[in-house]
């Protein structure tokens, strides 16, 4: 049969219009672990390894520029919002985060206890606070999920040594703990401190910055390793960009004390993004390979689930 013109471009155009449809198809096959471009993190790709349900990122932060900064604060980066961080969520797989105070706010947790509200009961938090906090503040705030206080003892900011003692006595019946972010340095300055007269348990973040290339034969990890024999003390396996001399995709000398505190106890330790980076500045690390560090810093499957869900769930009373 004979067709007329419009029969022909009718035809041709739902030939071309399949063709289009198996080109996309195609497309979104080879793409399908593939992510969209996100702030403040290199890369595109989606994790090689996949997170349990209820795994927690335990250690990230929030910017946003309509709260006042701290005036001591040295660290400023730009926002960085609960949206945001949602998109890196869908990115690893984690589904459950723990908020942390940064240096940025001082003792002004307004901007994270805002955030925490935002995410709901998926989130828990560390706040910042000085010797000068009522107990109805720390009441307060463990009712709406804070589990931890912060000494930031890395940049000039609103804590001191001085207040672990006291304050570890007053959130150890809270079921908190004290957080320490600080150089190898002021570690080792602190440690007969941590040692003795801390009452909470205490967490250190980002590998408690062992340094390198010295890494498990420096004296500080040997120190840490007697802080966590005692049963009281968590690793954040975190910012292995933090100390690094080699340098990713592999973080080499980090991954080697990661791996020993795993090894060690992996009943005490947690894993943590640090996303947004923000001693990184223009060089953000790509957060599907940090996540897929876990793979080789912990290579049974059992204990990264232990160390992604069970840990985190008993550190910061995550709920079932």
């Amino acid at each position: 049969m004979t067709m007329d013109r419009r029969d022909v471009l009718k035809t041709m155009s739902l030939a071309a219009a399949g063709a289009l449809a198996g080109c996309a198809s195609a497309s979104t096959a080879t793409t399908a672990t593939q992510a969209g471009p996100m702030k403040f993190s290199a890369g595109t790709a989606t994790p090689k390894s996949k997170a349990p349900a209820n795994a927690a990122d335990c250690h990230h932060h929030i910017y946003n520029a309509k709260y006042p900064v701290d005036p001591r604060s040295t660290l400023r980066p730009a926002d960085a919002v609960v949206a945001d961080y949602r998109t890196l969520q869908k990115r690893i797989g984690t589904s459950r985060n723990v908020l942390v105070q940064p240096s940025t706010y001082g003792t002004d947790n307004r901007c994270h206890l805002d955030a925490l509200a935002e995410f709901g009961r998926s989130a828990r938090m560390v706040a910042v606070v000085d010797d000068t906090v009522s107990t109805e503040e720390l009441k307060r705030m463990h009712a709406l999920g804070v589990r931890g206080i912060r000494f930031n003892l890395a940049q000039a900011g609103a804590t001191t040594p001085e207040m672990m003692e006291p304050l570890s006595k007053r959130i150890n019946d809270l079921g908190w703990h004290i957080q320490i972010n600080a150089p190898a340095a002021k570690i080792m300055d602190v440690m007969p401190l941590l040692e003795t007269r801390v009452a909470s348990p205490i967490v250190f973040d980002h590998l408690a910055h062992i340094p390198q290339p010295e890494g498990v034969n420096h004296p500080l990890f040997a120190k840490m390793r007697g802080l966590m024999d005692k049963g009281r003390t968590w690793m954040k396996l975190s910012g292995a960009y933090a100390d690094t001399k080699a340098g990713p995709p592999a973080y080499s000398d980090s991954s080697a004390v990661a791996r020993a505190y795993a090894k060690a106890y992996p009943e005490r330790c947690v894993w943590g993004s640090d996303w947004p980076h923000p001693t990184e500045k223009d060089k953000y690390p790509d957060d599907a390979v940090l996540f897929d560090l876990l793979t080789d810093w912990v290579p049974d499957e059992k204990a990264r689930y232990r160390i992604l869900v069970e840990n985190p769930a008993r550190l910061y009373d995550f709920k079932s």
